[in-house]
């Protein structure tokens, strides 16, 4: 069954077609929530989560906006990182990933105006670079998967993340760029 099919299916509500998402895309989005959950009970029901949302959101998948791994990966990670916000580790300090409360329409101006300069420099990365990049910091896998998934050395993977950060540093205008 292709994507297209897939889809009709799902936004025909067709008996089985949560089956065959589960079937066909259950690898993809355990892929995706594994890194960003630890907790196996979390990650399962998490994907129970996952196939509701997608049940309930597939009126908005607009195939013109972007690709249905990319729809569906996305969907998969904000529920997952919903998840850790909601029930945080005991230990784990998310303050990096939690954003601060919206304070003034310009506090959001000049936010969505870094967001904007980031998606920018992002954009002018080379695809590889970028998607070693979003590996690491949005689906959050681990240097050594990322390492192993290359056939390379951790240490080779967090020069080159290093050296893209570096780059990135540069185009932003970073206060660690030194040159």
């Amino acid at each position: 069954m292709n994507t297209a099919e897939l889809v009709n299916k799902l936004l025909g509500r067709a008996d089985g077609s949560l089956d065959q998402l589960k079937l066909h895309y259950g690898p993809l989005i355990r892929y995706v929530i594994t890194p960003i959950l630890h907790d196996e009970r979390d990650r399962e029901e998490v994907f129970s989560d996952i196939l509701i949302r997608v049940w309930d959101r597939i009126d908005q998948y607009d195939p013109n906006s972007g690709s249905w791994t990319n729809w569906l990966s996305a969907i998969a990670r904000n529920a997952a990182i919903d998840r850790l916000r909601r029930n945080p580790p005991p230990s784990a300090e998310l303050t990096e990933t939690i954003p601060a409360p919206r304070s003034d329409p310009e506090q959001e101006f000049l936010r969505k105006e870094r967001q904007q300069a980031l998606y920018a420099a992002l954009f002018s990365l080379e695809q590889s670079e970028k998607a070693l990049f979003y590996r690491k910091y949005y689906y959050r896998q681990s240097t050594a998967q990322i390492a192993a998934e290359y056939g390379t050395t951790e240490r080779a993977i967090e020069g080159r993340l290093y050296r893209i950060k570096q780059r990135l540093r540069k185009k932003l205008g970073g206060d660690f760029y030194d040159g």
